[in-house]
C-alpha cells in the first residue's frame, strides 16, 4: 500500500503543478488593464460605496443604521438588499422621514414573508415495482 502511495504522489504533484500553472496563466490573462484602469476602476467604486453610505446614513436612523450593520455582519446579501429597497424607495419619493429601528424591523418581516411564500416544498412518494393497482 505504500508503494502505491509513492507512485501517486509524483502524479499528483505532477497534476496540482499545472493546475497552479493554469489558474496563474489565467490570472495573468484576466489582469490584461494596466494599472491606471484599474486604480480608475477602484477609485470609482469606492466613491459610489461612500455615495451610497452617505445616503443611508441621511434615510436611516442611528439605530436602524446599528441594526442593519448587524444584519450585514451575520448575512451580508441580506442587508444590501434591504439597503436597496431603501434607497429605491427614497429615489422614488416614497420616504419622507427618517427611518426607524421599528419601521426597518417591519420592512424586514415583509421581505422575510416575501422569501417564505415563495418557498414550497412538494413530497411524491415512488411506488414499488411490486405494488399492483388491482
Amino acid at each position: 500500500m505504500e508503494e502505491t502511495t509513492l507512485l501517486a504522489d509524483p502524479e499528483l504533484e505532477a497534476i496540482r503543478q499545472r493546475r497552479m500553472q493554469e489558474l496563474m496563466a489565467q490570472r495573468g490573462n484576466g489582469n490584461q488593464q494596466n494599472p491606471e484602469q484599474q486604480d480608475a476602476q477602484e477609485e470609482a467604486k469606492r466613491e459610489a460605496d461612500e455615495r451610497r453610505q452617505l445616503m443611508l446614513s441621511q434615510i436611516l436612523s442611528s439605530e436602524a443604521r446599528e441594526r442593519l450593520a448587524r444584519i450585514a455582519l451575520v448575512k451580508p446579501e441580506k442587508a444590501r438588499g434591504v439597503e436597496d429597497v431603501i434607497l429605491r424607495a427614497a429615489q422614488m419619493g416614497q420616504i419622507a422621514e427618517k427611518v426607524s429601528e421599528e419601521r426597518l424591523i417591519s420592512l424586514l418581516e415583509q421581505i422575510n414573508n416575501q422569501n417564505t411564500r415563495q418557498t414550497k416544498v412538494t413530497i411524491q412518494r415512488r411506488r414499488s415495482v411490486l405494488e399492483d393497482d388491482d
